[in-house]
């Protein structure tokens, strides 16, 4: 007969401690550092705009959040300051051993803060929350310098392919890769499985790894990089080969995120129907957001690195 998961708590009580101890370190790691610790409704009336966000429905019109990024951005616009949130979050994916659907976000806001500068916190805050050296899912990474790759160079590197020059032309981008183009995949689907397949098993291994600017079509949120424009001052984070967080210098131009907004919108609701109406009172925030970088880091991941835990389960409470 299968355990529950209320059995197997004296097996895991350990390393739901030292998950306690690890929340009690970030706390005061963005205390020191004159954040503000906020909290923000799980129930929302529109969870985001990307364009395979599965969202959780709520009732009455709401859906459970996939980020508290629109809140805590409102927050920014109001006047908070910076500020950090330890967000319960809910995306409708399926388990695995690094995913669940019910998961905490890290969610912080750096005003003023470059790309750069936001890594920089980043690698600091790794530093200051776990060993020196960590090792999961049978990787051991040490936290000495980390390295820094822009996707173009990953590309380059693992692909062999000139990412940015074969934007929006995927048959080009498959050549360049010695890949088969498979029916219906369009560039952006292309990118994503040769970044799954190919490139992500190398990143954050033996040193984390920050995959940096990515193309243009990627932006999200980010603003494009000035010195560049088919790149985005966006960022994510690899250590012990997982995904640990994702990050952009954010855009302030309402104007031009509405416009990104209204297009993920058409290519969402073409492939899953309609769903949520746009978050108009987010876009009256983004025209007053001061300069700022933000990031969400995955929780419960950073536990499994603090633990050693192969398993993203062992690491709730109830799971």
């Amino acid at each position: 007969m299968r355990s529950q998961p209320w059995q197997t708590l004296p097996d895991r009580f350990p390393l739901l401690l030292r998950r306690q101890r690890l929340a009690a370190a970030v706390r005061a790691f963005f205390t020191a550092r004159g954040y503000t610790e906020v909290e923000t409704p799980y129930a929302v009336l529109a969870p985001g705009e990307e364009v395979h966000l599965r969202a959780v429905p709520a009732g009455a019109e709401r859906w459970l959040n996939t980020s508290p990024e629109f809140a805590m951005k409102k927050l920014l616009a109001g006047g908070s300051g910076p500020i950090f949130q330890l967000a319960r979050v809910w995306r409708d994916e399926p388990w695995s051993d690094t995913h669940a659907p019910e998961f905490t976000m890290l969610e912080w806001y750096s005003l003023g803060a470059d790309m750069q500068a936001l890594m920089d916190e980043t690698f600091s805050l790794l530093r200051a929350t776990l060993p020196p050296e960590v090792t999961c899912r049978g990787i051991t990474t040490r936290l000495d310098e980390p390295e820094f790759l822009t996707v173009a160079e990953a590309f380059h590197r693992y692909v062999g392919a000139d990412v940015l020059a074969t934007a929006d032309d995927a048959p080009a981008l498959a050549a360049q890769a010695g890949a088969r183009l498979r029916e219906g995949e369009d560039w952006e689907d292309l990118f994503f499985r040769l970044l799954l397949e190919r490139i992500e098993p190398h990143l954050g291994r033996e040193r984390p790894t920050f995959l940096t600017h990515w193309p243009a079509a990627q932006a999200a949120l980010a603003r494009k990089c000035p010195e560049d424009p088919r790149v985005a001052e966006r960022f994510e984070l690899y250590v012990c080969g997982i995904e640990l967080a994702n990050a952009f210098v954010e855009l302030t131009d309402a104007a031009e995120q509405r416009a990104r907004f209204l297009a993920d919108r058409a290519r969402r609701h073409a492939l899953y129907g309609p769903d949520w109406e746009m978050d108009e009172d987010f876009l009256d925030a983004v025209a007053q957001l001061p300069a700022c970088s933000g990031i969400a880091l995955g929780f419960d991941r950073l536990a499994m690195l603090a633990t050693g835990a192969p398993r993203i389960a062992d690491m709730l409470w109830l799971p």
